[in-house]
């Protein structure tokens, strides 16, 4: 993946981009789920790879309930088919590419979720977002660089309830084992709960 590509859905927001609309079905289970998808923003062909491992993932710990941010949400995948799958579920989901955010409301839309259930709001990190969750989940962006990352990550601990989980997918050639050891440094309880194709699922919490 073209480093350009991946900082555009995180980063920059894609003024310059051309646009080039598309819609694309995700099979969950028994559920279909329609997304409209465009230019400009992370994996506008597909669900890939890392997000999808990420959603088979949570299934053990479903069904989920209270507060969940999709940080870093891209066209939504993540965050509506969580909120599709887990009623009790209430998500946001947060990206700092206005075009992401309005690809995310638009499929809000289009599955049928209420907004008193899901929505997406445009920020930097969680400068944006408001409250605490009981879960925050992202498929970091390691190419944007340690720095970024890693202040994203201890963002998201300042948010995180109590009892809270920190749920991360992370491709292991691109530094997972490492990765765990630091996230050790700030949570008592870090551990790998799933590992496919050389992307592992780190879940951290301090109950």
């Amino acid at each position: 993946m073209p480093a350009s590509r991946f900082s555009s859905h995180y980063f920059t927001p894609p003024s310059d981009t051309l646009h080039r609309p598309c819609e694309l079905t995700v099979t969950d289970g028994a559920n279909e789920l329609t997304f409209a998808t465009d230019a400009g923003v992370f994996s506008r062909g597909g669900l890939d790879e890392g997000t999808r491992i990420l959603l088979d993932a949570m299934k053990p710990f479903e069904p989920m309930s209270g507060r969940a941010l999709d940080l870093g949400c891209g066209w939504g995948a993540l965050g509506i088919t969580l909120a599709s799958r887990n009623p009790a579920l209430d998500v946001t989901m947060s990206d700092v590419n206005p075009r992401a955010v309005l690809l995310t409301n638009e499929n809000i839309r289009r599955n049928g979720l209420s907004e008193s259930r899901a929505r997406a709001v445009e920020s930097d990190g969680l400068a944006g977002v408001a409250g605490m969750f009981d879960w925050i989940l992202t498929n970091p962006p390691i190419r944007a660089g340690k720095p970024t990352v890693q202040r994203l990550i201890l963002e998201a601990t300042a948010r995180m309830m109590d009892a809270g989980r920190l749920v991360l997918v992370w491709r292991k050639q691109q530094g997972a084992p490492s990765a765990m050891k630091w996230l050790g440094e700030w949570f008592s309880r870090v551990e790998r709960i799933d590992r496919e194709s050389g992307y592992w699922v780190i879940m951290c919490g301090n109950d």
